[in-house]
């Protein structure tokens, strides 16, 4: 089943404005035609904006309570983070040259913008939200979308931003904020949970997911790999259409420790942090080794989080995995770091639905002719580590092609924002779903293959892992 009209633009879902979006270029595209296309995916006219400090964030919910339309654009944890609103510039593109395409054009929209930045800091000024296809030969168009009204939020400090291409727009912290009420004063509706709501199998059923695993098991122990990441989707046709803010807010909510997104589509609540970029300084949050919190088994005595650090931290297939995908982000960092620091030993991340091996690694980053790398270069230069792919990885990315039978679209791929001083934060898109039609939202969920994993209990984990968007959207399995 083809995917490329499943994951175009959500023009036609409720609450958007259409909007034209260019066609993406092809992998044997040449580097005139390349730039070509940038220059015809640039805006006219020069870029405008102002950012002012914003007093109105409420203390209760914080950005939660910005989360009120279907098409808004953010990424959100503890109440913290950003949230857009409309559009000023678009850019899309398919291939392996997606994201050196995507940096050239955010650059190119950067070059003569005149922004008025009375807060200053990362997130501050111009924003692109982003989700990048997981693979260059998927058909799904990789994009960057810039909103027209930014509220953000860290910590005490609070912030709007304002964007037009009009030159006669006057710029005030005024205009900002009639921009933003605008916006604003269109509330989606809600929805309630109904028995005609129902999930059903997707591309890749239960059994052919198993025997996929099985063959996967099969090349780790000839050899071929070390590890092999295996994922499926199942598909929720819902009743009415999908209160994509609704589900938002509680993945919000409920996943206090995740990163809720959403880009064009591409909804979720991801545990996984690629790369966080703040001024000179990378971080990342790496995640392998998975317990189902559903099925555990105490010893007498024994609490649930003892229960967690014996049968993860004690696993020694779950460390393995664990020190593999350590192993790859690090190795792809390096080159772009003077020093790097990450735990000595994984911790264990607690989430409703899930128990995580995880472990935070930071990074100094270093200077080439002045210039430090921005986080959308890195997410390039990082993705996909083998968490979400398997090593090494040309071998894994073959293996998925083969044995997934399906096209992963934006799943697994970077999703995040970038700002012009090229500060960002880009997660892996996990824990989500593609809206492909108001009435149709497609999961995807994975698991990590090596010596000794077992298609039943991978299967089993793919459901957990389905279990934060399937109860957002109300559904029962």
């Amino acid at each position: 089943m083809s995917m490329t009209s499943a994951l175009s633009p959500l023009s036609g879902l409720p609450g958007t404005r259409p909007v034209a979006t260019a066609v993406g270029t092809a992998p044997e595209t040449a580097a005139l035609e390349t730039a070509a296309l940038e220059a015809d995916q640039l805006p006219t006219g020069t870029l405008r904006g102002i950012t002012v400090e914003w007093p109105a964030v409420p203390d209760t919910q914080g950005l939660l309570e910005y989360l009120v339309r279907d098409d808004v654009l953010c990424w959100v944890r503890r109440e913290g983070g950003l949230a857009g609103f409309g559009e000023v510039a678009r850019f899309t593109a398919s291939g392996p040259d997606r994201f050196q395409q995507a940096t050239a054009w955010w650059r190119g929209i950067q070059a003569d913008a005149d922004i008025d930045n009375q807060v200053g800091g990362p997130g501050t000024g111009p924003v692109a939200f982003g989700s990048f296809a997981f693979s260059f030969t998927s058909a799904h168009s990789s994009r960057l979308v810039v909103p027209e009204v930014l509220v953000g939020l860290d910590g005490d400090r609070a912030w709007l931003t304002y964007l037009t291409y009009d030159g006669d727009a006057q710029l005030s912290a005024a205009t900002a904020e009639a921009a933003l009420a605008a916006w604003v004063e269109e509330i989606s509706v809600e929805r309630s949970p109904d028995p005609a709501d129902s999930l059903v199998p997707g591309q890749v059923s239960e059994r052919a997911y198993m025997d996929a695993v099985a063959a996967g098991v099969k090349h780790v122990q000839a050899g071929d790999l070390s590890k092999l990441v295996l994922a499926r989707d199942v598909v929720a046709h819902l009743s009415s259409p999908i209160a994509t803010a609704q589900v938002l807010r509680e993945l919000a909510a409920r996943y206090t420790d995740c990163w809720t997104y959403s880009v064009d589509g591409l909804i979720g609540s991801t545990p996984e942090m690629l790369i966080k970029v703040e001024n000179n300084v990378a971080r990342a949050r790496v995640l392998a080794g998975t317990l189902d919190r559903a099925r555990t088994l105490n010893h007498a005595g024994e609490t649930d989080t003892d229960y967690a650090q014996r049968v993860l931290a004690g696993s020694e297939k779950q460390r393995h995995e664990h020190q593999i995908a350590i192993d790859s982000l690090t190795r792809k960092l390096e080159p772009f770091t003077t020093a790097m620091t990450s735990h000595s030993e994984p911790f264990v991340l607690e989430l409703p639905n899930v128990w995580h091996l995880a472990s935070d690694v930071s990074a100094e980053l270093a200077h080439d002719g002045g210039q430090r790398p921005s986080s959308l270069e890195l997410a390039e230069a990082v993705h996909p580590t083998a968490a979400v792919c398997g090593t090494p990885t040309e071998v894994a990315g073959a293996l998925i092609r083969e044995l997934e039978q399906m096209d992963r679209g934006p799943y697994a791929g970077p999703v995040g924002w970038t700002d012009s001083a090229g500060n960002g934060e880009w997660g892996i898109a996990l824990r989500g779903a593609v809206v492909e039609s108001p009435q149709r939202v497609r999961l995807y969920a994975g698991c990590g293959v090596v010596d000794g994993s077992d298609p039943q209990a991978e299967l089993a984990e793919t459901w957990a892992k389905f279990k934060p968007m399937i109860e957002a959207l109300g559904l029962r399995r």
